[in-house]
């Protein structure tokens, strides 16, 4: 089955004892045990619940994994992936990664006796040079907010030759549009918060991956750390993911429009998006099927980003992505807060830098909005 018919039927069997047609919730936190010494798959909830053990089967479905994970928000899940790591392992990161990713190496990474390195492009990186004890890359492609991508097929292959574990945040495109592990990648991670989600209404986490060692680990740090999705909000995201496929294809169709309405603009100075830039474009088709509907811009020198934001009315100034609704942020004081202010202008997120995510709305109030913006900026 393709995509979207997967989204809706999973493997058929979720509900094949009770002929449901979708999965029942399960809120009980304990299991009756059938005596001393014998046990049934379920026993506490933190470790196994019907209701999120359903997600998890249909995640794993639709990223072509063997394993997926359901977590309590996206942070969750990247911080048990961070829990794979050892005393002594250094990681790669984008160096416009998302903040909150930089505030857990920042700030984490040191008790957990792990080190960081930030990378400005991971596709001219050379591997014969890297620091010593390299053991991991965690990347964005694209990346949050600049939209920079990188190879990914290319990148997993040069880490592989070092025994280097490569984790790839997906979350901008979800595997609707790119499957990172069947581009080379050990682990997919997501923030199901945004399109997984897309309602703005569910706070959670995903982390696939196809190796049963890892997966192993992963099921011990979702039980230990107490950071599993619960019940309710796994049933709620599974009947969010049936919409996916019918909501990125508007959410992408309405992005096009925007990015070719702000790329000819005479008040704004630059656009950033996958399809804007002949490399960027040509690694992004080759890997992805579509260009997401997440964009960032900076607008003109002599025109106020603040002002431009205030006369948006369709457009939530809001953190976060991915819903339908459109949103407007200011990176560099809402996303990437943590990163200090050398650190954000060397990456290339400056003050006058917005993103947009993309929702569902009708392409023409979406236009008629930014143009009123644009002219009150």
């Amino acid at each position: 089955m393709k995509f979207a018919s997967l989204a809706i039927h999973g493997d058929g069997k979720t509900a094949e004892h009770s002929g449901d047609v979708v999965p029942a919730i399960h809120l009980a936190t304990t299991y009756r045990q059938p005596g001393v010494g014998e046990f049934q798959e379920y026993v506490y909830t933190r470790g196994s619940n019907p209701t999120r053990l359903a997600l998890e089967k249909r995640l794993a479905l639709l990223e072509d994994a063997r394993y997926a994970f359901a977590f309590s928000s996206g942070m969750a899940a990247t911080d048990t992936a961070f829990h794979l790591f050892k005393v002594g392992d250094r990681i790669l990161l984008n160096d416009n990664v998302y903040g909150g990713t930089f505030r857990y190496a920042s700030k984490v990474f040191g008790s957990l006796g792990l080190s960081y390195d930030l990378v400005e492009d991971f596709n001219t990186l050379d591997f014969d040079r890297l620091p010593g004890g390299v053991r991991g890359i965690f990347l964005e492609s694209p990346s949050n907010p600049l939209l920079r991508v990188t190879d990914i097929r290319r990148l997993a292959e040069k880490a592989h030759e070092r025994d280097i574990i490569l984790i790839v945040d997906n979350t901008f495109m979800s595997a609707y549009l790119q499957k990172p592990l069947d581009l080379g990648a050990d682990i997919v991670v997501y923030s199901a918060t945004k399109y997984y989600s897309g309602h703005s209404d569910i706070l959670a986490g995903v982390l696939a991956l196809n190796d049963g060692e890892k997966a192993g680990r992963v099921k011990i740090l979702q039980n230990t750390l107490g950071n599993p999705l619960n019940p309710a909000d796994s049933y709620r995201l599974e009947r969010s993911i049936k919409t996916l496929a019918l909501r990125m294809d508007r959410q992408c169709a309405n992005a096009a429009a925007v990015v070719e309405l702000l790329r000819t603009h005479p008040k704004v100075k630059r656009v950033f998006y996958p399809s804007v830039g002949g490399e960027n474009r040509r690694i992004q088709e080759s890997q992805s099927r579509g260009f997401g509907a997440v964009l960032s811009f900076i607008l003109r020198d002599d025109c106020d980003p603040a002002r431009f934001v205030g006369a948006l009315s369709l457009f939530d100034f809001a953190v976060s992505l991915g819903s339908v609704e459109s949103l407007v942020c200011h990176p560099a004081s809402q996303t990437h807060e943590t990163f200090p202010p050398e650190l954000r202008k060397k990456a290339g997120i400056e003050d006058g830098l917005l993103r947009l995510s993309i929702g569902i709305e009708d392409i023409e109030d979406l236009l008629l909005d930014l143009e009123r913006a644009l002219e009150a900026a």
